[in-house]
């Protein structure tokens, strides 16, 4: 099961910092390392936020504009932490999925050069700069 997706539950528990089962290694590589995955990560950051977000606006017993004002904060800072350590939080994720250590930054590294080159290649012609 090469193309293995967790299902919503199990995705939600991945996003929570969860390990997975070895059959969605895969997956996890492809999702810390694909075209966006910055902000997939952050949409985990945003999922991982949410239950102390929901206890801020539903719990606290102060007008709704303190709570509003205090989950745009948490929102701001948990958000601006997460993208600090994005790098290291995928690379942890891939290893915790079974890859070995430096595969998200060397995938990424990668798939760089190749849309480099790609760029590049627009612009050759008749041969001109050919990889042959």
């Amino acid at each position: 099961m090469a193309n293995a997706r967790p299902g919503p539950a199990r995705w939600v528990w991945y996003a929570l910092g969860g390990g997975l089962p070895r059959r969605y290694a895969d997956w996890v590589l492809a999702d810390t390392t694909g075209p966006r995955w910055a902000v997939r990560h952050l949409l985990r950051a945003l999922v991982q936020l949410s239950p102390v977000l929901l206890v801020c606006l539903l719990a606290v017993p102060v007008p709704l504009s303190y709570r509003l004002a205090a989950c745009g904060g948490g929102v701001l800072l948990g958000l601006l932490f997460s993208a600090a350590y994005m790098t290291e939080t995928t690379e942890h994720r891939a290893v915790k999925a079974g890859w070995p250590p430096g595969t998200t930054r060397r995938v990424r590294e990668e798939r760089a050069e190749r849309a480099a080159v790609e760029r590049g290649a627009r612009y050759r012609r008749d041969g001109a700069g050919s990889f042959d």
